[in-house]
């Protein structure tokens, strides 16, 4: 049973208890009581001032909190870069991203002295030392951390998959599973980053995206160095050094590094093309198709939080936004001259090599 108590006077915003009487001079929350807890996942404690739910009254009464939420609700950004001038809506997001300007690496590996900046970067890491002696699946030698996780592994193997979607028929070999595809149907997208408001279908998709906002990569090639936002990401670019071209075309034997490389390429023996319905220009990518519409559209949903400058494709707003963060990714090796863009480092790279493609 809910039992809703609300205080109001003039001045601040007070949280005591349900029989405690507010200070003089100071408005109470209003927040919505449950006689008894449990773990049903209702969030019972309610903001007043902006209507949001809470799971623990602690998120309304500690002071450090300072309604968080209230940040994300009105898109304020009080917390800025003293080196770039970019805001957050969270102090605590804020000293993750101050922490790739000064280097500074608190996070530090008990077993070879490696650093890091995020502990969730250690973590990820500290699974190398871990792995020996962890829970491994004997037909494939995959390790895992705990046994649970192997029995759920195995299950590939078996090949049972005992949850059915009942709107497409699709089955899977756990339940989480299913629950993920089910969002596919009903377009839920549960989980929302604080900072730009764009929301994911999977905790995993939005745990990868805020490492746009705070620069946090952690996945490093061991061969040069270069870091990563997706593990993902740094297995394709080891292939550079290992030369590995796995995907093979079965028509010409031409092979590359990537899959996605690879269907493309299969469409030069297909023919296949998508076309535009507005003026008939084709694409052999259906992204590339997606993109072009825009042209017809005005369509420009990529937005710089900075200067809210508006592009049709995220490409050239990741480009933009190195104006304003003053990075250059691109270095000469020959000179230790940097650059915004690929095409500025390869039109000066011909300064080296003499190259003089126009003739």
């Amino acid at each position: 049973m809910l039992e809703t108590l609300t205080l109001i006077s003039s001045l601040g915003c007070w949280h005591g208890g349900e029989d405690e009487a507010a200070p003089s001079k100071q408005s109470t929350c209003i927040y919505i009581y449950k006689e008894q807890g449990g773990h049903s996942g209702e969030r019972p404690y309610e903001c007043g001032e902006y209507r949001k739910l809470f799971k623990n009254k602690s998120f309304l009464t500690e002071p450090r909190r300072d309604h968080k939420h209230r940040n994300v609700r009105t898109g304020e950004r009080p917390y800025e870069c003293s080196k770039y001038g970019k805001l957050f809506h969270q102090n605590p997001t804020l000293h993750i991203h101050e922490r790739f300007h000064t280097g500074q690496k608190t996070y530090e590996c008990s077993e070879c002295g490696k650093s890091f900046h995020q502990s969730s970067s250690l973590l990820q890491h500290q699974t190398l030392h871990t792995r020996e002696g962890a829970y491994e699946c004997i037909k494939y030698g995959k390790a895992f951390a705990e046994k649970s996780s192997l029995i759920n592994h195995r299950k590939v193997h078996s090949g049972a998959k005992r949850y059915e979607c009942n709107e497409c028929g699709k089955s899977f070999a756990y339940s989480s599973s299913l629950i993920k595809h089910r969002r596919i149907h009903t377009g839920e997208r549960p989980y929302e980053c604080s900072e730009c408001r764009r929301s994911f279908a999977e905790n995993s998709s939005l745990i990868k995206h805020l490492r746009v906002h705070t620069g946090e990569r952690p996945y490093e090639c061991g061969d040069c160095g270069k870091s990563f936002r997706r593990s993902s990401s740094l297995l394709q670019h080891q292939r550079v050094h290992t030369r590995e071209r796995p995907y093979e075309c079965s028509e010409c034997g031409k092979s590359f590094s990537l899959r996605s490389n690879l269907i493309h390429h299969q469409r030069v023996h297909t023919g296949e093309r998508h076309e535009c319905g507005q003026c008939g220009k084709s694409f052999s990518r259906r992204s590339s198709l997606i993109i072009h519409l825009r042209v017809h559209t005005g369509e420009r949903p990529y937005e710089c939080s900075e200067c809210k400058k508006s592009f049709a494709e995220n490409s050239s707003l990741i480009k933009h936004l190195r104006v304003h963060t003053g990075e250059r990714p691109y270095e000469c090796i020959d000179c230790g001259k940097s650059f915004r863009h690929s095409s500025s480092f390869r039109r000066h790279q011909r300064v080296h090599t003499g190259m003089r493609p126009y003739k």
